[in-house]
C-alpha cells in the first residue's frame, strides 16, 4: 500500500534539512522584532531596569513637538526623491534600453561606477559642490548675485541629492523592463502618425505603468529608511526625518532606547503597509506583458533628428551623476582644508592626503574590517539561502516558511534593524556587543532577502528534470544537491555573493549604530571623518575605497550577465 500524501511529506528528505534552515532563520529574523516591539512597551527605572508595560512612549511620540512635523518631512522627502529618481533614471532606461540613441555605454558605466561607490562618498561631493564654496554658488557671486544661490541644507537640498543617488537602481530595473517591450505596438503608432512624444507616453509608458508604480513604491520605501542624505545634509540644518529621529533618540545621553524603539516600531508598520501594497502592483505586471509568440524581436526605436539629442541627455547624466561628483571629491583629497575650485587652490595641490592614508595602520585595519565583515556576511547568506531557495523554489516541505523567515528583515529600515539587533545582543549572554561579529550578524539579517532572491531566480530557471532523473537513478538528495543544482546554480549564487558584498560595504545606517571604537567599518570611519571636519582625508580614503569597489561592481555585472539573473535576482 503506497504511502499517502501527509506520509510522504513526513518522508521526504528535505524535510530535516528544511527545520535546521527555518530554526536558524528564526533565530537569526524573529528576536529583532520581538525585543523591539518589548523595547517599546518596556516601563524601566531610573537603572534602566524593565519595571513592567507602558504606552507612554507612544504617547510621547504623539505628543512630542515634532513627531508631526518629523513624520512630514519623512514623506516630502521620500516622495520628491522618488519622482526625481524615476524621471532621471526612467528617461535613461528608457533613451538605452528602447531606441538608438548614441553613447549609451555612458550610461552603464556611470551606473556601474555608482554602484561600486559608498552613498556617504555621493553624499559629501554634492556637499561640496553645492555648498557655500561649491562652484554653482561661486559662479552665481562671479556673476554679480550676492550670498549663496543654492541653499543645500534644505529640504530641497535632500530631495535633489537622494534623487541623484536612487536614479542610477532605477535605470537598472526599469532599463530590464522597457528591455523586455514588444516593439511592435511602438512601430504601429508611429505608422497611423503619432509623434515621437505620444508614442512613448500612450504606449512605452502605459505599458510599462504597473512596473514603474511598483518601483516607485519600492524606492520610496527605501527613501524612508535612507540615512545618508538626512544625517549629513538635514541634521546640521534640523531638518528631522523617521530615521534620523530614531538615530537622534539613540545617540542622546543618556539614549532613550523605549522612545526610539516606539519610532522604530512606527516606522516598521509603515514599511510593512507599503510592500504590502508593492506586492499587489509587482504581481499585477503580467497582466501588461508584450512579448508573446514567436514574432516577438525587440527593435529600437529611430529617435531620427533627435537621436543627437537623446545623446546629449546621456552625456549630462554622466556628468551630473558621475563625473562632477568624483571630481569633487578628487579636488578635497588634493587640498590641505576645504576650499572653492581656484587658481590659489590649483597651487596648492597636494598628495598629503594620499600619504596620510597609505601609511597610517588604522586605514589599513578599516579596510580589512570591512572586506572581512562583508565576505563573511554574504558567505553565510548564500549558504542558507542555497538550501532555503532550493526547497521554496521546488515547493518542498516547509518551502513557504523558509521564504517568508528570509524575507522578513524587508520591513526594517537600516536604522531601525540597528536600533533592534542591539537590543538584542544587549540582554543575550554572547559577549559580542561592540565587536565586528554583532554587525556582520546584522548585515545577515539586513540582506538574506537578496541572497533569497538570487537563489530562488536561479533554481526557477533550472527544469527539474535532471534532479528527478538523479534521484530515479537512486541519487540522494544531497547528491543531487552537489552534482547537478550547485553546477548549475554557481552564476546566480557567485552575482548573489557580489551584489551582497558591494551593498554591505556601502552600508552605514546599521553600522552606525553598532560600531565601536574598536571595531568600525570604512562607511563609519568616512562618517566620523566628515564629523571631525577631515574632508581631505574622508576623499582620498573614499576615492581608494571606490577604485577597490568598482572593480567589484564589474565582476557582478559581468557575473549577473553570465547568470542571467538582474540586481535583484529576477
Amino acid at each position: 500500500m503506497p504511502p499517502s500524501s501527509a506520509a510522504r511529506r513526513w518522508l521526504d528528505p528535505r524535510l530535516a534539512t528544511s527545520v535546521l534552515v527555518g530554526v536558524i532563520l528564526a533565530a537569526l529574523m524573529l528576536p529583532p522584532l520581538v525585543m523591539l516591539v518589548q523595547g517599546s512597551l518596556a516601563a524601566t527605572n531610573d537603572a534602566g531596569q524593565a519595571t513592567g508595560w507602558t504606552l507612554r512612549h507612544f504617547t510621547d511620540l504623539v505628543t512630542a513637538h515634532r513627531a508631526g512635523q518629523t513624520l512630514w518631512n519623512s514623506i516630502v522627502f521620500s516622495a520628491g526623491s522618488t519622482l526625481l529618481s524615476l524621471l532621471v533614471g526612467g528617461v535613461l532606461a528608457w533613451l538605452v534600453e528602447r531606441t538608438n540613441a548614441p553613447l549609451r555605454v555612458l550610461a552603464w558605466l556611470a551606473t556601474i561606477i555608482s554602484l561600486g561607490t559608498p552613498y556617504i562618498l555621493h553624499v559629501v561631493a554634492w556637499l561640496f559642490l553645492l555648498g557655500p564654496v561649491g562652484p554653482f554658488n561661486d559662479l552665481y557671486r562671479a556673476l554679480g548675485g550676492s550670498g549663496n544661490l543654492i541653499h543645500v541644507q534644505s529640504m530641497a537640498g535632500m530631495v535633489l541629492i537622494e534623487g541623484f543617488l536612487w536614479s542610477p537602481l532605477v535605470f537598472l530595473l526599469l532599463g530590464s523592463t522597457f528591455r523586455a517591450a514588444n516593439a511592435d505596438m511602438e512601430e504601429a503608432a508611429r505608422t497611423s502618425g503619432a509623434s515621437v512624444l505620444q508614442t512613448v507616453w500612450r504606449i512605452s509608458i502605459r505599458l510599462a505603468m504597473p512596473a514603474i508604480l511598483a518601483l516607485a513604491l519600492f524606492v520610496f520605501i527605501r527613501a524612508i529608511g535612507a540615512f545618508e542624505v538626512p544625517a549629513l545634509v538635514g541634521i546640521p540644518s534640523r531638518i528631522y526625518v523617521l530615521t534620523t529621529a530614531v538615530y537622534d533618540s539613540m545617540t542622546t545621553m543618556p539614549p532613550d532606547l523605549g522612545y526610539a524603539s516606539a519610532f522604530a516600531v512606527v516606522m516598521v508598520v509603515i514599511v510593512s503597509v507599503l510592500l504590502h501594497f508593492y506586492s499587489r502592483l509587482s504581481s499585477s505586471a503580467e497582466k501588461y506583458h508584450s512579448v508573446t509568440g514567436k514574432g516577438y524581436r525587440p527593435r529600437p526605436f529611430d529617435l531620427g533628428a533627435w537621436r543627437w539629442a537623446a545623446g546629449a541627455l546621456i552625456v549630462l547624466n554622466f556628468v551630473v551623476v558621475l563625473v562632477l561628483p568624483l571630481v569633487a571629491l578628487l579636488w578635497m583629497s588634493l587640498q590641505a582644508f576645504p576650499r572653492g575650485f581656484s587658481l590659489a587652490g590649483l597651487r596648492a595641490l597636494s598628495l598629503d592626503n594620499y600619504r596620510a592614508v597609505v601609511t597610517a595602520p588604522n586605514y589599513f585595519d578599516l579596510a580589512i574590517n570591512s572586506l572581512g565583515v562583508a565576505a563573511g556576511a554574504a558567505s553565510v547568506i548564500m549558504l542558507l539561502a542555497a538550501f532555503a531557495g532550493w526547497i521554496a523554489a521546488r515547493r518542498g516541505p516547509g518551502g513557504r516558511t523558509l521564504d517568508q523567515l528570509a524575507m522578513l528583515s524587508l520591513v526594517f529600515p537600516g536604522i531601525v534593524l540597528g536600533v533592534a539587533v542591539m537590543e538584542v545582543y544587549l540582554r543575550v549572554p554572547l559577549p559580542i556587543y561592540g565587536t565586528l561579529w554583532i554587525i556582520g550578524i546584522a548585515y545577515v539579517i539586513r540582506f538574506m532577502p537578496f541572497g533569497m532572491r538570487y537563489v530562488y531566480a536561479g533554481v526557477l530557471q533550472l527544469h527539474n528534470e535532471l534532479e528527478e532523473a538523479a534521484g530515479v537513478s537512486g541519487a540522494g538528495y544531497l547528491t543531487i544537491l552537489r552534482r547537478i543544482v550547485a553546477p548549475l546554480l554557481t552564476p546566480a549564487m557567485v552575482a548573489g555573493w557580489l551584489f551582497i558584498f558591494l551593498i554591505a560595504n556601502k552600508e552605514l545606517a546599521i553600522a552606525v549604530l553598532l560600531a565601536s571604537p574598536g571595531a568600525q567599518v570604512a562607511a563609519v570611519a568616512v562618517f566620523d571623518l566628515w564629523v571631525n571636519g577631515q574632508g581631505g582625508e574622508l576623499a582620498a580614503f573614499g576615492l581608494l575605497w571606490t577604485v577597490l569597489m568598482t572593480a567589484v561592481a564589474f565582476l557582478f555585472f559581468a557575473q549577473s550577465r553570465r547568470g542571467g539573473t538582474d540586481i535583484y535576482g529576477n
